[in-house]
C-alpha cells in the first residue's frame, strides 16, 4: 500500500505543478461558459431579425396574419413584417426578385379560396428556417379559425379573449408526492452541464493516464521503477494520483462557480430561466459517478496504452474507446425530455454510459433508489473486470518494445501468471 501511495503522490504532484493543469483549470471553464452562453443566446434569437412580407388576395386575412405575427414577434429579433394585399400574380414575381437580390428575407404568399382552406407558401433563400415557417403556420391557422368563427356568427369583439394563448406552468411531483415548481429549460441546462462536465473530465483524465504510460514506457523509466515496485502497484498509484488531480480540478471549478454565482450581477442574470440549483445529493452523486466513470475509462486507456508503442498509436485507438461517451451526449435531448423511458433506464444502467446518462436523468427527475444502487454496483463490477484485464496487459506490455502487439499476443499476455 505504501508503494501505491508513493506512486500516487508522484503522479499527483507532477501533474498539479505542470503548466497544463494551470491552463486547463482556467481555460476549460471559460470555454464551457462561452459555449453555454452562445447556445443560450442562439436559442433565444434562433430565427433572427427578418424582413418578411405577407401577401394575399384577401386583405382581411393578410392583416389578421400580420397582427398575429406582430403579437408574437420576439422583442430581441425585431422582425419587420409588412402586408401586400390584395396581391396579384405579377406581385409574386416582383417578390421573388426581391428575395433573390436580398432586399427581402422572404414572403408569405396566401391564396385565399372561397369555401376552401387557403393555400399558403413561404419563399426565402434559406431552406432550413423551420422556426419562421412554424410561426407563419401558427399565425395563419389562428387567423383562419378566427375568420371561420366570425363567418358562423361569433361576435368578433369576444374572439380575441376567447382565442388568447394560455401560458403553462410546470410542476414536478417528487417521490413523496409533493408538487414542486420546475422549469424545463433549467432542467435541460442542469443535466447538460453535469453530463458535459462529467464526460469531458472523464475523457481528459483517462487519456492522461494513457499518455503518461506511453511517455514513461518510451523513456524506459519503468525499468528502474519496476525494480522496487510491482507493476500492479504502479498502475494503481497512477490511477489514484491522476484521479485525485481530476477531483482537485473539479473542486476548484465548483469553488469558482460558487463565487461567481454569489456575485450580485450574476444573480440578476441567472434569476430567470437560467437559474440552476444543485442539491447536496446531486453533488455527492456527481463525485461518485465521476470517480467510477474515471476508473472505468482510465483502466481501459491504461490497458490500451500498454499495448501501444507511441502516442500517435494511442490517439488512433482512443476514439473507439470513448464511443459510449459520444453516445451518451447524443442522447441528451431524449433522456432529459423522457428520463423514465425504457431506453433512458437501460442506458443509465449500462456501465459505459451510466455516469453521464444518470446525471442527465437526475437533472429532470429523481430516479428510484434501486436504479442508483444497480448502476453503481454494475459500474464497480465493470471497473474491477476491466482493471483486472488492464493490469494483466499493463504488467507485460510496459516492457515490450519495438513490436506492435497483435491480438493473439494480447491473449497470451492475459494468461501469464503474476
Amino acid at each position: 500500500m505504501r508503494n501505491i501511495l508513493l506512486v500516487a503522490k508522484r503522479e499527483y504532484l507532477e501533474q498539479v505543478r505542470g503548466r497544463a493543469f494551470r491552463v486547463t483549470t482556467i481555460l476549460l471553464p471559460a470555454l464551457f461558459a462561452v459555449i453555454l452562453g452562445v447556445f443560450y443566446l442562439a436559442n433565444r434569437n434562433a430565427s433572427g431579425a427578418k424582413h418578411i412580407i405577407v401577401a394575399s388576395n384577401d386583405a382581411t386575412l393578410a392583416a389578421a396574419v400580420h397582427d398575429q405575427l406582430q403579437t408574437h414577434n420576439d422583442a430581441q429579433s425585431q422582425s419587420v413584417i409588412e402586408v401586400l394585399a390584395p396581391a396579384a400574380a405579377s406581385d409574386r414575381a416582383v417578390l421573388v426578385d426581391r428575395v433573390r437580390d436580398k432586399s427581402l428575407d422572404g414572403f408569405f404568399w396566401i391564396d385565399a379560396q372561397s369555401g376552401k382552406a387557403p393555400k399558403a407558401v413561404y419563399e426565402s433563400q434559406s431552406s432550413g428556417d423551420f422556426i419562421t415557417t412554424s410561426r407563419l403556420e401558427s399565425a395563419l391557422n389562428h387567423s383562419v379559425i378566427r375568420e371561420r368563427l366570425v363567418a358562423n356568427g361569433m361576435n368578433a369583439s369576444n374572439l380575441d379573449s376567447l382565442l388568447k394563448d394560455v401560458d403553462i406552468d410546470t410542476l414536478q411531483i417528487d417521490k413523496s408526492g409533493k408538487e414542486v415548481k420546475s422549469n424545463a429549460i433549467s432542467s435541460f441546462y442542469k443535466g447538460y452541464v453535469m453530463a458535459l462536465l462529467l464526460s469531458m473530465t472523464t475523457m481528459i483524465y483517462g487519456l492522461n493516464v494513457g499518455r503518461s504510460i506511453i511517455q514513461e514506457k518510451t523513456s524506459r523509466i519503468f525499468e528502474v521503477m519496476l525494480s522496487s515496485v510491482k507493476a500492479g502497484d504502479l498502475l494503481a498509484g497512477k490511477l489514484i494520483g491522476v484521479g485525485a488531480v481530476g477531483l482537485t480540478q473539479l473542486a476548484i471549478w465548483v469553488a469558482l462557480c460558487a463565487a461567481i454565482v454569489s456575485y450580485p450581477a450574476t444573480v440578476a442574470v441567472l434569476s430567470g430561466k437560467l437559474s440552476l440549483h444543485f442539491s447536496i445529493v446531486e453533488i455527492i452523486l456527481f463525485v461518485v459517478y465521476f470517480v467510477l466513470g474515471y476508473l472505468l475509462y482510465a483502466s481501459l486507456f491504461a490497458g490500451l496504452a500498454a499495448s501501444c508503442e507511441t502516442e500517435q498509436e494511442l490517439q488512433m485507438y482512443s476514439p473507439i474507446a470513448v464511443i459510449p461517451l459520444y453516445l451518451s451526449l447524443a442522447l441528451i435531448t431524449m433522456v432529459i425530455s423522457n428520463p423514465d423511458s425504457a431506453i433512458s433506464i437501460a442506458a443509465s444502467l449500462f456501465p459505459a454510459t451510466s455516469p453521464v446518462i444518470m446525471m442527465l436523468r437526475l437533472g429532470s427527475m429523481t430516479p428510484p433508489v434501486w436504479q442508483f444502487a444497480a448502476s453503481i454496483a454494475l459500474l464497480i463490477a465493470s471497473v474491477w473486470v476491466i482493471l483486472w484485464f488492464s493490469t494483466k496487459l499493463y504488467r507485460v506490455g510496459i516492457l515490450m518494445y519495438g513490436k506492435r502487439a497483435t491480438l493473439p499476443e494480447l491473449l497470451r499476455w492475459l494468461r501469464y501468471s503474476d
